[in-house]
């Protein structure tokens, strides 16, 4: 009779999880292109003349949580986000995994994130954000920049910068780095 009182007590460690709700996603797109358009000026008609290009977004897979309290989506099999200037000259971003935060217009960019601009700059980490309404990318982690230019590789930990990669500040850098002055200066 021991046996069977002693058998039937409770060892379960409960760790608060099985609480979790579960969410999921209100919508999932697979091996979509996304393409953004800017118009040139006001327009009247849907004349496509009248727009340019932006940015076109790869991925194979999206999921939406625009349903949530704080909404969001995901690229959990990545992108890679083909983005024009005034010029129409492209640069692309790749991440291996993205999350879009819709309410404040940052993505976070995950796994081997690359930039590379239209001039042959490149720019790699394992992390960074992008802010879109102000077109600012960000990174408090390590990151190698390549500037074929002035043929130079420059490492280093975080860095905040433009997205076409012609203004940025590092904040600590390893390697060197060439920087040519200009004389502003009539006089001398």
């Amino acid at each position: 009779m021991a046996i069977l009182f002693f058998s039937c007590t409770d060892t379960y460690k409960r760790s608060g999880q099985e609480k979790i709700p579960l969410v999921f996603p209100g919508g999932i797109a697979e091996n979509f292109t996304l393409t953004f358009t800017k118009a040139k000026k006001n327009v009247e008609t849907q004349d496509s003349a009248a727009t340019r290009v932006v940015a076109v977004l790869k991925s194979p897979l999206h999921h939406i949580y625009d349903n949530l309290e704080f909404p969001y989506r995901t690229f959990p099999e990545g992108l890679v986000v083909d983005y024009f200037n005034d010029n129409g000259e492209k640069s692309i971003i790749k991440a291996d995994y993205a999350i879009l935060y819709s309410a404040t217009n940052i993505i976070d960019l995950q796994g081997h994130v690359v930039i590379e601009g239209h001039d042959g700059k490149k720019l790699e980490a394992p992390q960074m954000f992008w802010d879109q309404e102000d077109d600012w990318i960000f990174t408090q982690e390590k990151f190698k920049f390549t500037n074929p230019e002035d043929g130079t590789i420059m490492d280093g930990e975080g860095m905040d910068f433009n997205k076409d990669l012609s203004f940025f500040n590092a904040h600590k850098t390893y390697g060197l780095m060439t920087i040519r002055e200009t004389n502003n200066d009539k006089d001398s």
